[in-house]
Formats: structure tokens, C-alpha cells, sequence
């Protein structure tokens, strides 16, 4: 039977095509989201400044909330206590320890930088000013840990500073905290660019919090067990995280491992997306190919073939077919696997320093899916062709009327069945952004469910559209709609591709733009700043004191945002991820926090106060003049008294904290946002310039600035989730080309049939654009319909609007491509078809 299956794979090329590319396209992606998996999972990061050490000692980047298994992520770095070093330095070979104090130095835009280049502004056309070149301060004891070596100059000294490019006694400005400073460059030392060195004086003096180191580099000595040495260390304090080796890198880069999740979701959630729906374009598409051999294996059956040999038969070409598209697939999956890298890194998902791994697993991911998905398909379609009887094989061939087995009917209701559980738990459980949790899934239950039971499908929606068209249409219409309806077991696999494109891609891109609208919205309601100061040196006091006592600025506060943990309450209506914190200073009833307040008062919002959503304190009963405990980003606890309540929209809650408090425990230690509330009918814009203009680093933007920042990361992901998404749209496309070109060369037989009983070439089309435009409008029903069944749910527990929100662009766009895709897979192989004489014998591929 192996024989045979070679023949026929020479001889049914069209049909095995269509399986091959398949199976090629699909093992890329699955290749390349394993690759995504691979690399978060590793994030191997190359030390640089830390290369010379042989550990190194960080803070514990997660946090175990009281009476919760999985940890919190700490979103800042938490650093090492300073009062540890003297005890890493007595641990157990260990031969030296150093701390490292870590802080912003930045280069105003167009002061000259160390390399002698300018760095100016560039604003030509109102855009925003070029963003100052970031350099990060230390103290010069940690030079050794790169190791960094004088080439010309000494050591710092008070008010000095070393670099690693420059002049030695030249006058070099650096923004620090927020405020202008000058250091006169003492030394120039050869290592990794970006990096300023002060005295250990001055860096413990600039540093923000000088009671925590970033991390401590620690040498073993010469002969000793690192593996021991690194346990030793890690027994110092539960609170401490050992790197060695690549890992290293990580301390250097806080953000990659905080960006390490982010990849890992990702890559997990869109490779099973997209494995699933690798299996189901593969299985269908090699179905179908099956399907249009009934004929051929009834035949068989007829002329004495047993089940076995044609399931071997099935089964032997089935891998032929996929084991060289999978080979095939390597290279195209490799790449793709860096292009998704490179454009997560550029867009702030995955950290760009992270080094890109694709080792032979995600081969094997996406080789195992592909082959399982062809073996599994080559199995199912051989088991009816292989059990029925020759005499029934020849009358099923000819006629196809059963519209699917009991295993395919079982499987359908259950994945409707699960769809309707998801869209129930998205109505009544899941509140704002956490409804995209079930919303998400449930779309690839309902396209598989309706696949699964497509004949039924197609068969309900085409008596809906078989009128209109046949009123349009006419004498081509009738023909045309009893040519479907004679073949309508045909007909649906040629609609569940353009329902799968369709409505994947509808409910996926509208998720995005609901949940992004959503999320502005409830920031916009009670925001009532009228412009916003920013800057990423930071922004000192002096200037913010300067910003109040302007010409009509009736309020301004510092902005700051953070991430955070609830201990107590237990029951705070925050996900495992934490609880977004913003900071601003203390303010009246006109101030510019976004909130509106339903108790208390943010007048005196200092110290370790809060003010709570309005739901968590009815849910919690910790209201204003109760007390709550909070693990700030970098691990600091701390108990707040609380003295406002605000109104909140559901699963957009946050905490309002001071912001000094807030900044003082994030990474950079920076205040980058003012708020600024304008005096009724006043123009704040001008006075604001001015001091902007005072203040290297400083821009004035209006509050679309704030806006914007505040859905950052949603539209990060929405960003994600398009390119994603259309690679999907993509893939799926393919499989609607191989059904409908499949199909529409199977029936050569009919269109000879057709012309030699007096039907033209043109006639012919006409037909076919008849039968098109049912398919079409049958598959973007159906498609319409399972979007709609995860959009509506979604929607109305996202935002106050019952349906969907976002350009209607998006969806023309989307059945045009559809409507695009099976017009052209129709009409271009049946007119290749027509262009040969109708006796000119044909075959059924």
C-alpha cells in the first residue's frame, strides 16, 4: 500500500499542495511561539557591567501575600539592604563584596554629551523634544565589577565624575533627581558605555534611597565551590536572591525579568491559539482532500482492498506529505521566531537585551503538532472510507448526503457547550479587563463548535440568504442555489474557513480596541487636568512650587505610577498581579487627581495615608479612618490609615497614595508627571513654556499626553495582539485558498457536464460568482455571529455600552479580505478549468 501511496501522491498533487503548505505554514508558527517560550523562559541577559563577578546579590523580585499561593510580581527593583554586605562579606568563601548604588544621570538635551556629540531637541514640527540620553549613575567602588580600568585620570573625588568617553577637566551637566548638576570628568575609564561613576560620597548622597544597595557583587575565592558558596548566601535572608552565570545579566536589567511573564503569556497563549487552530486548518484541509477521493477508495473497496490497507494507504501519504513540510518549516519558523522577538522587544513587551533562544524544542513543539494534527486527520478520514461497505462506498461517493458521524456531532455540542459556559461565566463573574480571561477562549470554542457542525450551520443560514440572492441573481441564482443545496455537506467545507477567518479575527481585534476605549474612558471621566509637565530626568520640587505659583494654574500635583500588593485585606478586589498605585500630592476639592470622591477628603494626603476605591472599601469594610498593609513595587511594607473613598469603575480600580511616598519606592526614584488644572477661562500653556524652557528635559503636552500614557500598556497589547492576530488571519487564509481552490477543481467533471449540455464558458462563471457570494455571505454570518457571542459579554462587563466599541473600518476590512480571498479561490481555477475543451478527459484531484 506504500507503492500505491506514492502513485497517488504523484498523481492528486493539487489536494496533497494544499495539505503540504499547511502543514509548512503551520509548524512555522508554532516554531516561532515556542522560540518566544524558550527565550522568556531562559532570558539569558550577557552581564557587562557585573562580567567580573562571580555572583551577584539582588532583591527577591516577588512577593507572597498572606493566606495566596502564587506570588506577586514587584514591579520596581527592590535592591539589597546595605547592613547585608558586611554579612555576605563573612560568609564562607567569599573573598570580596562590593555594593553598587544605582541612579539616574541624565544628559539634557542639547548639552554635549561625553562622546562630544550634541544632543539636541529636534523640534521642527511641534513635536515633542528628542528624549535626554539616559545614563545610569554609580558609586566608584562598584567600578570593579565590570571591571572598569582608568585609561586616563584618577578616581573620583567630591564633585567629580568619571566616564567612559571624554575629556579629563572638562565640565559635564547630568540631570540628577530631577535637578540640573555639574561634575567636573576627573578620569576616563574603558568599559561598557553608559555608565557615569561618582565618589562613593557623592553617589550615597545622589541615590534616593542609600539604605539599599541595587545589588551587591560578590568574588569567590579562588578554588572554592560556587554552587556552595551560592547557597550560603542565599541562606543570609529569604528575602535575597544568588545569580551566577548568565543570570547575572538579569541584576544588571531588572526589566527583563519583569518582562519575563509578559513573554511567557504570550507566547503561551497565542502558541496554544495557534496550535489548535494549526491542527484544525490541517485536519480539515486534509479531510477534505480525503473527501473528494470517496470515489477512488469506494473503488478500491470494491475491487477487494481491506479497511487496514486503505487506512495504511490514508496514513502513508498523510506522512509523506507532512514529515518533509515539516523539515521545510524549520527555516521559515526560525525567522519568524526572531521577527516577533526583535518587535516585542522594540515595542516594550520583551526586554531587547534578553538574547533570542530556539533550540530543538520548539522544533519539536511545532514538528509533534504538525505530524499529530496529519496522522490524527489521515486516521479520522480514513475510518469512514475504511469500515463501509464497497457497494455503500460507491452510493456515499456519488451522493454525500450524511452531514457528519456521532463522534463529530458529540464534539461539536461539547465545544458549543463549553462557548455557552464561558459567555455565562463573562456575564455574570468576570468584571473589566479580567472578562478578556474567558471572552478570549471562548471564540475558539464557538468557530470550532459551529465548524464541528457545519453542515446544520450552513444549511440554516444559506435558507436565509438563498431569497435575496435568487431575487438578484435570477436564472443563475436558481441554478446555482440547487447546485448548493445538492451539496451542501460540500458546501459548509468550503463556509467554516471564511467563518473561522472571520470570526477569530472580528473578536480578537474588537476585544482590543473595547478594552483600550474602555480603560480611557474611565481615566478621562474624572480627569480635570488641563495640561501635564513631563519629563523622564524627573521633576524636582523647585520646579513643581514654580508650576503652583504661575499665572493661572489654580492647582498642580505630582503624578506617579506604581504597582503594589494588598496584604489586609485579604479579600481587596486586586488579581494576583497586584494593584495599580497612583501618586499625587495633597489637594482641596479642585485639585487635578483623577477621582471623584465619594468620602474624606485627599487634603491631607501625606505620609502613610491611602484613599480607597469606593467598592473595596464596601467590600472590605475598610473604610475612611481604617487602616489597610501594602507591599510597595520594591517590596517595602507598608500600613496606611485610610482618609478618602472614590468612585471606581469595576476592575479599573486603583490606590491613591502620596506621591512622594509612591516615588520614593519605584526604580528611578522619579516624579516624570505634573498635573495642571487651569484657572477657570484662563491659559496656562504660556507660562508653562516658560519654565519649561527654564528646566533642561521639561515639556509642556496637553491632558491627550496623560491619556495616552495611561493606556500604554493596553495599547501595547493591543498592538500585540493585531500582529498576532493577522498572522492568524494569514494562516487561516490559507486554508480558506486550499478548500476553495480544492474544491472548485474537483468539479471539472461538472463544468464539462455543464458546457457540453449547452451552458458557456461565461454562464459557467456567472454561476460560480453566484455560488461565491453565498459562501460569502454564509461564512461572514456565521463568522459575524460566533464574534458576536464572545464580543457582547465582553463588552458589557468592560464598559457601560452593551456592544462592541471600535472603527467600523476594522470589519469592512475584514470581509473584504474575506470576500476577496474566496472569490479569487474560485474564480481563478474554474476559469483556468474552462479554458480546455469540455471532452477533454478529466479527473476528479
Amino acid at each position: 500500500m506504500m507503492r500505491l501511496a506514492v502513485r497517488t501522491l504523484r498523481h492528486r498533487k493539487s489536494g496533497f499542495i494544499a495539505t503540504f503548505v499547511a502543514v509548512v505554514f503551520g509548524t512555522a508558527i508554532v516554531m516561532a511561539c515556542g522560540g518566544l517560550m524558550e527565550t522568556g523562559i531562559r532570558s539569558n541577559v550577557e552581564p557587562q557591567r557585573l562580567a567580573a563577578t562571580s555572583l551577584v546579590v539582588t532583591g527577591k523580585q516577588s512577593h507572597h501575600r498572606p493566606g495566596v499561593e502564587d506570588p506577586t510580581p514587584l514591579t520596581e527593583r527592590v535592591g539589597v539592604p546595605v547592613d547585608a554586605l558586611p554579612k555576605i562579606r563573612s560568609v564562607e568563601g567569599v573573598s570580596s563584596a562590593v555594593g553598587d548604588y544605582t541612579f539616574p544621570a541624565i544628559i539634557p538635551p542639547g548639552a554635549t554629551t561625553p562622546t562630544g556629540s550634541s544632543n539636541q531637541p529636534g523640534d521642527t514640527d511641534g513635536r515633542p523634544a528628542e528624549a535626554p540620553v539616559v545614563t545610569e549613575g554609580h558609586n566608584w567602588s562598584s567600578a570593579s565589577l565590570a571591571p572598569y580600568r582608568l585609561s586616563t585620570g584618577s578616581a573620583p573625588r567630591s564633585g567629580e565624575v568619571v566616564v567612559s568617553s571624554g575629556k579629563v577637566g572638562e565640565q559635564l551637566t547630568l540631570i540628577i533627581n530631577g535637578e540640573p548638576k555639574t561634575f567636573t570628568i576627573s578620569g576616563v575609564a574603558a568599559g561598557p558605555p553608559g555608565h557615569a561613576f561618582f565618589s562613593d560620597q557623592d553617589a550615597a548622597q545622589l541615590v534616593r534611597n542609600p539604605e539599599r544597595f541595587a545589588d551587591i557583587g560578590v568574588q569567590v575565592a579562588p578554588g572554592t565551590d560556587i554552587s556552595a558558596v551560592k547557597d550560603r548566601l542565599e541562606e543570609i535572608d529569604g528575602n535575597l536572591t544568588v545569580r551566577a552565570g548568565v543570570d547575572r545579566g538579569l541584576a544588571e536589567h531588572p526589566e527583563a525579568e519583569s518582562r519575563r511573564t509578559a513573554l511567557i503569556a504570550i507566547a503561551g497563549s497565542f502558541g496554544g491559539i495557534a496550535a489548535m487552530t494549526m491542527m484544525f486548518v490541517v485536519a480539515s484541509t486534509l479531510a477534505l482532500a480525503a473527501q473528494h477521493r470517496e470515489r477512488e477508495f469506494a473503488l478500491l473497496r470494491g475491487i477487494g482492498t481491506t479497511p487496514g490497507q486503505v487506512r495504511r494507504m490514508i496514513l502513508g501519504e498523510a506522512m509523506m506529505v507532512s514529515l518533509p513540510a515539516v523539515l521545510l518549516g524549520i527555516l521559515p519558523g526560525t525567522l519568524l521566531g526572531r521577527f516577533l522577538f526583535d518587535q516585542l522587544g522594540s515595542h516594550g513587551v520583551a526586554s531587547p537585551v534578553v538574547e533570542f533562544s530556539q533550540g530543538w524544542i520548539p522544533f519539536a513543539a511545532g514538528a509533534g503538532a504538525a505530524v499529530l494534527a496529519a496522522v490524527g486527520a489521515a486516521l479520522i478520514a480514513a475510518r469512514r472510507s475504511a469500515k463501509i461497505r464497497p457497494v455503500e462506498a460507491l452510493m456515499e461517493a456519488s451522493l454525500q448526503r450524511k452531514w457528519f458521524s456521532w463522534i463529530r456531532l458529540l464534539f461539536g455540542l461539547l465545544f458549543l457547550g463549553g462557548g455557552m459556559a464561558l459567555l455565562i461565566v463573562t456575564a455574570t463573574v468576570m468584571s473589566g479587563p479580567l472578562a478578556a480571561s474567558t471572552a478570549g477562549p471562548s471564540i475558539l470554542c464557538w468557530a470550532i463548535g459551529v465548524a464541528l457542525l457545519g453542515p446544520f450551520w450552513t444549511k440554516l443560514v444559506l435558507a436565509f440568504w438563498r431569497w435575496p440572492v435568487q431575487a438578484l441573481t435570477r436564472v443563475n441564482g436558481r441554478l446555482a442555489i440547487r447546485n448548493l443545496s445538492a451539496r451542501s455537506v460540500a458546501l459548509s467545507s468550503a463556509v467554516m474557513p471564511v467563518m473561522l477567518a472571520v470570526g477569530i479575527s472580528t473578536a480578537n481585534l474588537y476585544m482590543q480596541t473595547t478594552q483600550v476605549h474602555a480603560s480611557s474612558e474611565a481615566f478621562t471621566r474624572d480627569l480635570r487636568a488641563n495640561a501635564v509637565l513631563v519629563s523622564n530626568a524627573g521633576v524636582s520640587e523647585t520646579l513643581l512650587s514654580q508650576v503652583r505659583s504661575a499665572p493661572g494654574v489654580a492647582s498642580a500635583s505630582a503624578f506617579v505610577r506604581s504597582m503594589a500588593a494588598v496584604d489586609d485585606p485579604r479579600n481587596a478586589p486586586f488579581d494576583e498581579e497586584g494593584a495599580p498605585v497612583i501618586g499625587v500630592d495633597a489637594q482641596g476639592a479642585d485639585g487635578t487627581a483623577p477621582v471623584r470622591l465619594t468620602g474624606g477628603s485627599l487634603a491631607g494626603l501625606t505620609g502613610s495615608t491611602a484613599a480607597v476605591p469606593e467598592y473595596m472599601a464596601q467590600k472590605t469594610g475598610r473604610g475612611v479612618g481604617s487602616e489597610i498593609a501594602m507591599t510597595l513595587g520594591d517590596g517595602t511594607p507598608v500600613k496606611l490609615r485610610v482618609i478618602a473613598t472614590f468612585a471606581a469603575e469595576r476592575g479599573y480600580e486603583s490606590i491613591i497614595l502620596p506621591a512622594s511616598l509612591v516615588a520614593a519606592h519605584t526604580t528611578d526614584g522619579l516624579t516624570k508627571q505634573v498635573l495642571v488644572r487651569a484657572a477657570p477661562g484662563a491659559d496656562v500653556r504660556p507660562a508653562l513654556t516658560e519654565l519649561a524652557a527654564a528646566h533642561p528635559g521639561v515639556q509642556v503636552a496637553d491632558r491627550s499626553t496623560l491619556v495616552a500614557s495611561n493606556v500604554e500598556d493596553l495599547q501595547t497589547q493591543a498592538w500585540i495582539n493585531y500582529m498576532l492576530v493577522g498572522m492568524l488571519i494569514a494562516y487561516t487564509a490559507v486554508s480558506v485558498v486550499n478548500t476553495l481552490v480544492s474544491t472548485t477543481l474537483r468539479r471539472r467533471r461538472e463544468f464539462a457536464l455543464q458546457r457540453l449540455t449547452g451552458s458557456t464558458r461565461f454562464q459557467v462563471l456567472r454561476m460560480l460568482t453566484t455560488e461565491s457570494t453565498l459562501v460569502t455571505l454564509t461564512g461572514i454570518t456565521l463568522g459575524t455571529a460566533v464574534a458576536m457571542a464572545c464580543l457582547l459579554p465582553f463588552a458589557a462587563k468592560v464598559s457601560d455600552n452593551a456592544l462592541p466599541t471600535g472603527p467600523i473600518w476594522i470589519y469592512l476590512v475584514v470581509i473584504g479580505a474575506a470576500t476577496l480571498l474566496t472569490f479569487a479561490s474560485t474564480l481563478i481555477p474554474a476559469t483556468t478549468t474552462l479554458r480546455h475543451s469540455p471532452t477533454q478527459p478529466t479527473h476528479t484531484d
